[in-house]
């Protein structure tokens, strides 16, 4: 498995992770509240947190192909739903030891 997070530093993490849920729920399993996401994108599972200050996402995807594909779902969604603060892409780190594990 290979795993990627990144972190968002944002006062409106809520309103992004609801607003991402709900986009993908007219194609994909989705489950969601106002602080938790689970997002079963076809290329990976993403998992999403929201805190006072930041929107965290961490994805898990079967392959480097996958993990690159679900890091691009996440980012051009974000570009468009958080454009008013400029928005461009997440930073991503791939998680020590993931990749290739399972």
């Amino acid at each position: 498995m290979y795993v990627t997070t990144a972190r968002y530093p944002t006062e409106h993490a809520s309103r992004y992770l609801q607003q991402l849920c709900k986009h993908f729920a007219h194609k994909i399993e989705v489950e969601f509240n106002e602080t938790t996401g689970r997002c079963a994108l076809m290329s990976g599972l993403a998992e999403l947190i929201a805190d006072p200050h930041a929107l965290h996402v961490r994805i898990t995807a079967e392959d480097a192909k996958s993990l690159i594909q679900s890091r691009f779902v996440i980012d051009s969604h974000l570009v468009t739903f958080a454009h008013r603060e400029g928005f461009l892409g997440l930073g991503w780190q791939v998680e020590e030891g993931a990749e290739g594990g399972s």
